[in-house]
């Protein structure tokens, strides 16, 4: 240890003022003396604390472009098969009061950053589903509803912390809830249509980590119980997208088309066709 201590601190005492300042403001002035100056890999709070932070950072990072492959999708194929609307409705619903919730709280953005950008994903996904299934005009409501609702959820004057603090309660079940009608969908579906394999299992180690990253620096039982919960069910679509892995995107649609039987018309109109296997019958003169 004294050894590689030697090595790294003529490099950590001399790092560039932007990078010094940008390592403090993540982990705290105390363990960056710890971990980058003093080179103490005893700590085991401040390694926590670094970890917690370096994942919440990924799950930011990794969550900018989390669901573009899901968009590109739904472009590619112009079919929003598979894709439960319902869902993402009820995701973004719960995504907003989230936000909303960290924000007014003043908890770090490590915590919680990728619920903005997620949720701004959500609403490009839920147009175009609603757009591919048909429904303009609902789509425009729905991003006329979610602005004012915005609007309501981040003003102290017309929403206090107390009714927030309710809303992020139900929020928990309603992010539990968005998962029910998608895997529901793929279920009766037989398979998993346009559904990101990408989206979806992102979500699944997204949601772990935030189960650690709150646990380490979240004292909020709210927020706790949700990301467990939002676990579980993505745990459940994540086994559906492995099952159905190699099955058809979702079942066959049946088109029954009807037999057309060629019909030979005479001068007057009606019909002259010989049953199959018989002959014709000539018409002797007299």
């Amino acid at each position: 240890m004294d050894a590689l201590r030697n090595a790294l601190q003529p490099i950590t005492h001399n790092l560039p003022a932007p990078i010094r300042d940008l390592g403090v403001s993540i982990i705290g002035e105390t363990c960056y003396k710890t971990l980058l100056l003093d080179i103490d890999l005893e700590s085991t709070e401040c390694i926590k604390l670094a970890v917690s932070k370096g994942l919440g950072i990924g799950i930011i990072a990794a969550s900018s472009i989390v669901k573009v492959p899901q968009i590109l999708k739904l472009l590619n194929s112009q079919s929003a098969s598979g894709i439960s609307f319902l869902s993402y409705l009820l995701e973004t619903s719960a995504y907003l009061i989230s936000l909303a919730y960290n924000v007014r709280q003043g908890f770090p953005f490590s915590t919680y950053g990728e619920t903005g950008l997620i949720m701004a994903q959500n609403v490009v996904i839920a147009v175009l589903v609603l757009h591919y299934s048909g429904k303009q005009a609902a789509a425009a409501t729905f991003v006329a509803g979610l602005a004012a609702s915005a609007f309501t959820l981040f003003s102290d004057n017309i929403v206090d912390m107390k009714t927030l603090g309710y809303l992020q309660a139900g929020a928990g079940a309603l992010g539990v809830a968005s998962k029910l009608p998608q895997i529901a969908a793929i279920w009766q579906e037989g398979g998993t249509g346009q559904l990101s394999a990408f989206a979806v299992f992102n979500y699944l180690v997204g949601s772990l980590s935030r189960i650690f990253t709150t646990l380490q620096e979240v004292d909020d039982k709210l927020i706790l119980y949700g990301f467990i919960a939002g676990f579980a069910l993505n745990a459940v679509l994540a086994a559906q997208m492995v099952y159905y892995w190699n099955g058809p995107a979702a079942k066959p649609v049946k088109e029954k088309k009807a037999e057309k039987v060629p019909i030979a018309s005479g001068s007057s109109g009606v019909s002259t066709a010989t049953p199959k296997g018989k002959s014709p019958t000539t018409r002797r003169r007299g």
